[in-house]
């Protein structure tokens, strides 16, 4: 299992924008040019894309942490920043992202364009646009927003339209190896197959299906015996199992015995799993005992029966039957609903600043200290030395009702309040 990665949590953040310049028109023969500052360019985005040559995700084995390139800042001139390139993330197709926070579906990327997960901040203003009828000469613009990021879990689950169950070493990647151009290793002992196959299997001209070889269950997976169930997530798209079962019982095992203890460990999984339709391939029917062949073959069918599966007898090392049963399983497919999308459970917003509002007061002996995330982006872009733009922060304070909340929240006149460093008599 050391080269198969099929669930990961990784941390994206997508670029900061540009903070805007502050400027002013400085040419020759031009006494008064006014401010010309230009606006910050967005930060990058973070996409994931489906990679159509990868099945695992092991390129994330070594690198949890991806984070996009800022925008570049405003420039003199009214030249705006460069908007940084998007960071393309490529993943499996088949890959569910999820919000390690909640759980919740993000993303399903089947079949799908490329999605952006996370925005990149809004560049900052330059100080051009404050430029007023009474304010000519603004020495602040605005620093560029943060861009969004959070924790995400990658999980694979395979598109594959039919899932080969069954105990290991009854001949799953013989018969996958059989059908399919995949070619999986294959050996005569247990737990052979150590990570899902996926194999495109033909049954005529524009005709197929895909199929995958999930690793050998035994009694126990549920607790974490053998492989555990884990890769039993690739078989959650399946429409249809296919229950690969030693009809011969050449390693002196029960076949109903084994269907039921599959079907057990299924149902421990998911009961919707477990509830899918199946096909039993009975296979290495060709070295069964002639003296009892017809009697194993007429219990079994009978226990089938009682299951609602159907049986077709097969031979995966010689090829017999095998391509009654690729037939069969065709048609099947036909009747049953598409591969399973999921739908996305995750609501993603525009990031905008917090509430002007949303601000938290403490006192510490004489002293009120002001903190919120919206008065701590306002204060980025301002110059405290510059009378005008001092001016600017007090009207937008005012404005904005900080002001009036503080009062509220317990700060009167002649309290010495900080906020972020810059210290003050609160007087309103």
């Amino acid at each position: 299992m050391a080269d198969f990665y099929d669930n990961v949590k990784i941390y994206i953040k997508a670029g900061n924008g540009g903070n805007g310049c502050i400027s002013f028109r400085r040419e020759k023969y031009v006494s008064h040019g006014g401010p010309d500052g230009g606006d910050g360019g967005n930060g990058g985005n973070i996409v994931f894309a489906i990679d159509k040559g990868t099945n695992t995700l092991l390129d994330f084995r070594t690198r949890r942490k991806f984070v996009a390139a800022n925008g570049g800042n405003g420039m003199p001139a009214k030249f705006h920043g460069a908007t940084a390139d998007d960071l393309i993330i490529p993943v499996p197709e088949g890959t569910v992202i999820k919000d390690a926070a909640t759980g919740k579906v993000i993303k399903d990327m089947s079949m799908c364009e490329p999605y952006t997960v996370c925005r990149g901040g809004k560049g900052g203003w330059g100080n051009r646009h404050f430029a007023t009828p009474t304010r000519q000469v603004p020495r602040f613009a605005k620093n560029g927003l943060d861009g969004e990021e959070r924790e995400v879990i990658l999980e694979l689950k395979m598109l594959a339209d039919v899932g080969f169950v069954g105990m290991p070493n009854v001949g799953k990647s013989t018969l996958l190896s059989m059908i399919s151009q995949a070619r999986p290793k294959i050996a005569n002992y247990h737990f052979t197959t150590l990570s899902p196959m996926l194999g495109v299997v033909s049954v005529g001209e524009n005709k197929g299906f895909v199929a995958a070889d999930i690793p050998g269950l035994i009694e126990g997976a549920s607790e974490g015996a053998g492989l555990g169930y884990d890769f039993l997530r690739h078989v959650d798209r399946c429409r249809l199992l296919v229950h690969v079962v030693d009809i011969s019982g050449s390693e002196g095992r029960d076949p109903i015995a084994d269907v039921k203890m599959i079907n057990e460990e299924l149902r421990n999984y998911s009961d919707e799993l477990a509830a899918r339709p199946q096909i039993i391939a009975a296979n290495k029917c060709d070295i069964l005992d002639a003296e009892t062949a017809e009697s194993v073959k007429a219990g079994f069918e009978k226990f089938a029966d009682s299951l609602g599966c159907e049986v077709i007898y097969i031979s995966a090392a010689s090829g017999d039957n095998v391509k009654t049963l690729c037939h069969e399983v065709y048609d099947r497919l036909q009747e049953l609903p598409p591969v399973t999308i999921y739908e996305p459970e995750y609501e993603q917003q525009e990031k905008e600043p917090a509430s002007p509002c949303d601000i938290t007061v403490t006192k510490d002996g004489e002293m009120w200290a002001v903190e919120g995330e919206w008065l701590k982006w306002l204060m980025s872009g301002i110059n405290f030395d510059d009378r005008e733009s001092l001016m600017y922060f007090e009207k937008m304070m005012r404005e904005n009702g900080v002001i009036a909340k503080m009062r509220e929240l317990g700060i009167s006149d002649g309290d010495e309040v900080d906020l972020y460093g810059l210290e003050f008599d609160f007087v309103d």
